[in-house]
């Protein structure tokens, strides 16, 4: 899994990440595996999106339904700090 945040005006990317970069030591509650680490990915995006002054997205799920992983990513994002 890989999520980035993109300038649609410009279509730049201005941050990613994928799993091989995650930090397993960031607590996703209860979720465990692949939806874990869907968590994970989306509150580590979150942090570099502060970290470049970004505080509001939209979340574009790519025609993927909004549960399980989806929805876990959106969730860690959330706790980091992201709006939608």
């Amino acid at each position: 899994m890989q999520a980035q945040l993109i300038d649609d005006a410009s279509g730049r990317t201005l941050a990613s990440i994928g799993i091989k970069e995650i930090d397993v030591k960031i607590d996703a509650g209860e979720r465990k595996g692949k939806v874990a680490d869907a968590y994970r990915i989306g509150y580590m995006l979150a942090q570099k999106a502060q970290e470049k002054k970004i505080g509001t997205v939209v979340f574009d799920r790519g025609g993927y339904q909004y549960h399980g992983r989806v929805q876990a990513l959106a969730e860690g994002a959330r706790a980091g700090g992201l709006a939608f």
